[in-house]
């Protein structure tokens, strides 16, 4: 379909030239010499992109672009002058101008205008897919190797930075070619989990990678004795796509000084990965050093009731006598407080505030029909991501911290998987709820499925009864119990779900940033 084209300027004529040069390249050409018939055009065809001269008699240039955008907003439009004044400009562009041509122009330039502006997309989609085949063969020969933990890092940045490029582009076999990639990676990956992670807890391997338990002293503690003031922001359940949508939004405020992954413990559940991270222990060590902190139950509103106390303990063990402050937001009421009150918090060397909004999200998806419409897939739940902190509570307090001069160190205790397979599994009453580990006894399942913790001790997890063991599912498995079986696999397929092995889960960020 050939590319409809409206130029308007009051010497149109001396540009005949150009008109006829961009005919003969294809291209649909209507003219005119004012604003007023520029829009009376508009009112009766539709164009792909307009050249405006911004000095022309009756309408101007920046007049007969507003009117163009109440009537089509969104439609390109480039802007001809023979002024480089940076007030012509500046209402120019807040007025959603396009582009910008100086007088006088040749026809070469008008081609880039139009490829820049309306074929732009296509050449970059036609730029990622191209590049993302060359990069799936080296990763496809990567994940075909033995790979240590700061390989599978580099692996998944590079599958999340692949994911965002090609989510927007119109080749829905490529992104289908991705997806069958990225399953591959998780199914590798489950299988590196299995092979490495008792030897990581239990100190066997000195091949390690920074983990929940270990977080604060390897990788807070080193910021924290070099910077006079830090807020530790940690939002419950992000994953490293997430934060990658949400980077763009800081980057007038703050520079990103460290942009990098660690890992979750199993289970990647709130009870047990973000009490590990305040205590610096494995969930049994908690249980049998602070008993009283521990709440051994599957109801998570309780279960982390305590975060303030081990960050206490875990601060005064690592010999840091600095006061710091603990604030968790669990609802709007309470962020808008923390906002308002801050300056009360920034003497403080060290301030910890705990958002919990993913992970409700994340939640409340799986109950509410509208919000699974609203983020039906991993792209639309990002953008709900991304959406939520733009308007959040949290991003008015980013904004008053960079004023401040204050720096930021942004994490997560674990992340979550959009489920697709169901894998029964039997237990018996006291078996908990949670869609990606199991713990009980008498649990019955298919080994393939499952990586399984026979003895909890081996795992540094709790023991609630004798014969109890930990199970948890790979990749994008949930479990399912065979009563009802087709009912909860159609209700629960497609959620976002957490506790269990797979790179969303698991590989979360730890991000470092400088107040500019």
């Amino acid at each position: 379909m050939s590319v409809k084209i409206l130029w308007v300027d009051d010497e149109i004529d001396l540009l005949k030239p150009h008109i006829i040069f961009l005919e003969e390249k294809g291209y649909v050409v209507d003219t005119c010499h004012s604003g007023d018939e520029a829009l009376d055009l508009i009112n009766k065809k539709t164009y792909d992109i307009i050249f405006l001269d911004e000095n022309m008699p009756g309408l101007t240039g920046i007049e007969t672009l507003t009117e163009i955008n109440n009537k089509q907003l969104g439609i390109p439009v480039v802007m001809i002058t023979k002024s480089e004044e940076e007030a012509i400009m500046n209402e120019a562009i807040g007025s959603h101008v396009s582009d910008f041509l100086i007088k006088p122009v040749n026809p070469n330039q008008i081609i880039l205008a139009i490829k820049k502006n309306l074929e732009n997309r296509k050449l970059v989609d036609e730029k990622a897919t191209m590049s993302y085949q060359q990069e799936f063969r080296d990763i496809s020969m990567a994940l075909s190797g033995k790979l240590d933990y700061e390989e599978w890092k580099d692996i998944y940045k590079k599958l999340v930075n692949w994911e965002l490029q090609l989510e927007s582009s119109d080749d829905q076999s490529m992104l289908e070619v991705y997806n069958m990639q990225k399953h591959e990676a998780n199914n590798v990956f489950s299988k590196f989990i299995k092979d490495n992670y008792l030897e990581w807890i239990n100190g066997v391997s000195e091949d390690k990678p920074v983990l929940s338990h270990t977080l604060l002293k390897d990788a807070v503690l080193p910021i924290l004795n070099k910077d006079e003031k830090v807020f530790l922001i940690l939002i419950d359940n992000l994953r490293y796509d997430q934060w990658k949508v949400i980077q763009p939004l800081l980057k007038d405020e703050y520079r990103t000084e460290i942009d990098d992954v660690y890992c979750s413990i199993l289970p990647t559940a709130t009870q047990y990965s973000r009490n590990s991270i305040f205590a610096g222990l494995m969930p049994s060590e908690i249980k049998k050093k602070y008993p009283h902190y521990w709440i051994d139950e599957d109801d998570e509103e309780y279960c982390n009731q305590y975060e303030a106390e081990l960050l206490q303990e875990q601060l005064k063990r690592l010999g840091v006598k600095s006061k710091f402050n603990y604030n968790k937001i669990l609802n709007l009421s309470a962020g808008k407080r923390l906002a308002e009150n801050l300056s009360n918090y920034l003497a403080a060397p060290l301030n910890v505030v705990v958002y919990n909004f993913i992970d409700m999200l994340s939640h409340v998806r799986t109950e509410m029909e509208v919000l699974k419409e609203l983020a039906d897939d991993e792209s639309a739940y990002r953008s709900l991501t991304r959406s939520w902190f733009q308007h959040s509570t949290l991003r008015d307090i980013i904004r008053q911290l960079a004023e401040k001069k204050i720096n930021i160190i942004l994490t997560t205790d674990h992340g979550s998987i959009r489920v697709a397979s169901p894998a029964k599994v039997v237990g018996d009453k006291n078996t908990n709820t949670n869609l990606r580990y199991k713990r009980g006894r008498s649990l019955q399942y298919n080994p393939s499925e499952v990586f399984d913790i026979k003895e909890p001790e081996d795992g540094c997890l709790p023991r609630s009864n004798v014969s109890a063991r930990y199970i948890f599912a790979k990749e994008n498995n949930f479990f399912v119990y065979p009563n009802n079986y087709n009912y909860y696999v159609n209700y629960y397929r497609n959620t976002f779900q957490h506790g269990g092995i797979s790179l969303e889960e698991m590989m979360i960020p730890f991000v470092y940033l400088k107040a500019k």
